[in-house]
């Protein structure tokens, strides 16, 4: 998965409380089992106003013109403002995948859903936990056209333009992942030296286990 260190991006405001993830990604775009492909259906009925389905193209599509993401200013944002429990509801892991592919690296709220921030964690989408007043503050600075957001992940800090910045909290271990770029999969074959090694000895340890 790509590595998180110190992002700088525009940032979009999604001010609304319990957005789940059928709202994130809706569940006709389940029966894909790809992990590309999501970009374009994020948050797919507040966006459009028609119904998409797999193989719909955007040019096919309505746009909803009262949607944030829609919006001309918000064109190229890679960080998504939220408010409380977002990523609720069922564990699709497509909807880390739709959030990533449409651009958005970070997501800042005062609080997630727990399966969501693990998914999110697993492929590299940063999620940052700041105090309702730090986030109410956020939303007011965003109505500020083009406003910018720099996330430095060795520093677990977020900073405006202006100089104000605010600190989060994040597992060590977590954290490690993300800076390395290193899913499960990476972890596991990170140790890919010490498991051949273990194979071998069981292989002299246990011959007959290897017998065809």
């Amino acid at each position: 998965m790509e590595s998180f260190d110190i992002h700088r991006g525009l940032v979009a405001p999604m001010d609304r409380a319990n957005v789940d993830t059928d709202q994130i990604i809706p569940k006709q775009f389940l029966k894909s089992i790809r992990r590309t492909g999501f970009g374009d259906n994020l948050f797919d009925a507040w966006r459009y106003l028609d119904e998409g389905d797999i193989g719909k193209t955007q040019n096919e599509r309505q746009f909803n013109p009262d949607f944030v993401l829609n919006a001309a200013r918000y064109q190229g944002a890679s960080v998504l403002l939220a408010r409380d429990n977002f990523g609720c509801g069922s564990s699709r892991e497509h909807a880390v995948w739709a959030l990533m592919e449409y651009g958005f690296r970070c997501v800042i709220a005062p609080s997630f859903a727990d399966i969501f921030f693990t998914n999110s964690a697993n492929n590299g989408l940063l999620l940052i936990v700041l105090d309702p007043g730090a986030v109410d503050a956020l939303f007011e600075r965003v109505a500020s056209p083009g406003f910018e957001l720099t996330v430095d992940l060795p520093s677990q800090r977020v900073t405006a333009d202006d100089g104000t910045s605010w600190l989060f909290d994040i597992d060590a271990e977590r954290k490690q992942r993300l800076l390395s770029g290193l899913d499960d999969i990476g972890l596991t074959l990170a140790c890919a030296p010490a498991i051949r090694e273990f194979e071998a000895q069981h292989r002299r340890r246990a011959p007959w286990v290897f017998q065809p």
